[in-house]
Order: C-alpha cells, then sequence, then structure tokens
C-alpha cells in the first residue's frame, strides 16, 4: 500500500506486482472476459495490494461512456432478486461499472423515464428482469448509435430480440409435479404466475403435462390465480380451504406464493404436509428455514446475474452493427429440486 504522501499508485505498480504487462491490466480492467481466470485474479490482487484506483471518469470521458449499467426488475423488495443482483454487480465490479437499480414497479404507462434509459444513452448497458415491461418503451426509437446493449434474465419480452439468460421452466415443473406424482399424489392443483407474464404459461404448461403424462388432469378449479406475491398464495389458500373438492398438493409457480399459502393454511389449523403437500419455485432463503421447510426447484440465482453481466459487456464491446448482425444467445442454466418438509404422501 502507499504511504501518506507518495505518489498514487500507477497502472505499472499493478503490472509489476502481478508480473504482467500494463496492456494485460488495462486489458483485464475494460474486458476481463478475455483473459485467463489466473491472470484476472493477479491483477486484481495486484490492485488491491498497490491500492491503484481506476479513473473512471477520464477513461470514461476518453471513450465517451458513462461507465454505469442499469438494471430494471419489478420489484425492489423481492427477496428473489438478491442473489441475481449480488452476481451482476460482482461482475461488473471487476469490470470497474456502477450498476444502477431502477424498480420497475411504480413507473406508470405513460412514464418518461424507461424510454430515456434506453434512448438517451444514460447508461452503457441494460439487464431486464421484468417480462411485463412495454415493448416499445425498451426499443430504441433513434439511431442506432444510441442504442445501449440490453440482456433479458429470468423473464424476458418474446418480440425483443436480445440475449437471454434463463431456465427451462417448463422442464422444472415437469420435475416438480413429478415428485408429487411419486409421493402418491394423484389430485394436484398450480397457483399460477400474473396472466401476461412470459414465465406463467410455461410453469402450467409443464405441471399439466407431467400430470397428463400418467393418465391424469388437473381440473380448472384447482388452477388458482396468482401474481408472485405472499397475498396471492394466502388468497388460493382461502379458496382451497373453502372448497370441497380439493387437491392434495398444490404446486406454486414461485416460493413467495408457497409461503403465502402454507401462512395463510396454517392460520386456519391446516397442517402441511400433512393435509395438503405444497411445492415452490426459486429457493429463497427463508426456504430452507420455513417451518415447514419449502420443497422447491432451485435456480442458480447468483449464476444467473453472473452470466447476464459477462453477457452484457460482450454485448458491450461490440459495435451496434456487429450486435444486430449476430443472433441473440438464448442461455438455459440447470435447476434442481430440494425436497424438503412440505411434501408427503397424501392423507389416507
Amino acid at each position: 500500500m502507499g504511504k501518506s504522501g507518495s505518489k498514487a499508485p500507477s497502472i505499472r505498480d499493478v503490472a509489476h506486482a502481478a508480473g504482467v504487462s500494463t496492456a494485460t491490466v488495462s486489458r483485464t480492467l475494460s474486458n476481463p472476459d478475455v483473459v485467463s481466470e489466473t491472470t484476472r485474479e493477479a491483477v486484481f490482487l495486484a490492485i488491491r495490494e498497490t491500492g491503484y484506483t481506476v479513473n473512471l471518469a477520464a477513461r470514461n470521458l476518453r471513450k465517451r461512456e458513462t461507465g454505469a449499467v442499469a438494471i430494471l426488475l419489478p420489484n425492489l423488495a423481492n427477496p428473489f432478486f438478491s442473489r441475481i443482483l449480488s452476481g451482476i454487480a460482482e461482475v461488473m465490479s471487476e469490470a470497474g461499472l456502477s450498476v444502477l437499480i431502477s424498480d420497475t414497479t411504480p413507473m406508470a404507462k405513460d412514464d418518461h423515464r424507461l424510454p430515456e434509459y434506453v434512448n438517451q444513452n444514460n447508461v452503457d448497458g441494460i439487464i431486464v428482469l421484468d417480462g411485463n415491461l412495454r415493448q416499445d418503451a425498451l426499443l430504441n426509437r433513434g439511431s442506432p448509435e444510441v442504442r445501449a446493449p440490453m440482456v433479458f434474465a429470468c423473464e424476458w419480452i418474446s418480440q425483443i430480440d436480445r440475449p437471454i439468460v434463463t431456465v427451462d421452466n417448463q422442464e422444472a415443473s415437469v420435475r416438480a409435479v413429478q415428485h408429487l406424482l411419486s409421493l402418491g399424489h394423484r389430485r394436484i392443483g398450480h397457483i399460477c404466475g400474473p396472466p401476461d407474464n412470459v414465465l406463467t404459461a410455461s410453469r402450467l404448461e409443464g405441471a399439466r403435462g407431467a400430470m397428463q403424462s400418467v393418465g391424469l388432469r388437473m381440473k380448472p378449479e384447482w388452477i388458482y390465480p396468482g401474481d408472485f406475491s405472499l397475498q396471492s398464495g394466502s388468497e388460493a389458500a382461502k379458496i382451497w380451504h373453502g372448497s370441497s373438492d380439493r387437491p392434495t398438493a398444490v404446486y406454486c409457480a414461485c416460493d413467495e406464493m408457497a409461503l403465502g399459502f402454507i401462512g395463510e393454511l396454517t392460520r386456519r389449523k391446516v397442517a402441511v404436509p400433512q393435509e395438503v403437500s405444497v411445492v415452490g419455485f426459486d429457493d429463497l432463503d427463508m426456504a430452507a428455514h420455513f417451518v415447514p421447510s419449502l420443497t422447491t426447484i432451485c435456480q442458480p440465482r447468483v449464476t444467473i446475474g453472473r452470466t447476464a453481466a459477462r453477457l452484457l459487456l460482450e454485448r458491450m464491446r461490440m459495435t451496434p452493427q456487429e450486435r444486430s448482425a449476430r443472433p441473440a444467445p438464448r442461455v438455459v442454466l440447470p435447476v434442481k429440486l430440494a425436497v424438503r418438509e412440505s411434501t408427503a404422501p397424501p392423507p389416507g
């Protein structure tokens, strides 16, 4: 570390400490994915040891960049996004970029802030985690030269051709329902996501398909409306409790609805899983610590964030013409099922 009053450490000091050239240090800072992991670790260790700081203002002025990327998500309070954001922030920090987080929930349909992010070059890139945004707000209406590169993570808008990082939601739902079938359940319900969300149909289709594969059907009255919130899970539990024809197991399109469902049933003295089994989707941090602990589909949320960030950095290094000419990749990451206390064989 430099002593007080001494000359500020330079990129040459970092290169010397890391045992690489100054060009390699510069390349590691601007495009970390193009150097080996060993080199990257050596450079960042040298930066910490020397106390070197990147002059972002000067670098961005030369490159006509803002040094920041925007993350658009539908609900900042939703715990699902925390690990995705940490994965994004980790990669962007290594690249010397700031992360600006924007909650899209309060944005009215005629709000001008979202188009400004996209059209006025206020950020160097955008990661979108909200599949319910207006298509026209995200699509650039100006010259291609001012278009911010964009990547979708978890959710996406089908009409917009941009890179996507996601999981196989339909196959994950098949796995969730197959688990319930293996326990002996034949009456299985589902709490859906929001009607217009791209994930809702695929998760419902997977659940139905798993039942159809063994000659069963999911009754329409066993399909409950939801919106990925605790409250909608609670409302579904009230419907379940008030019905004379109940499923013995309920697969929920997200953990928050599953926890809301279990919470409301607990208040009504209905035991989970003794009277009804419950499966979620996401594996929130609280899922393993809830009582009963929640059986759920585990999304690799940190990996989703890291992958989306690296894809965005790759797109940011391209010219607008190169981005237009190359097909937008779709990265599908694997999931697993965590079997916990909220599922058991059906009663009787």
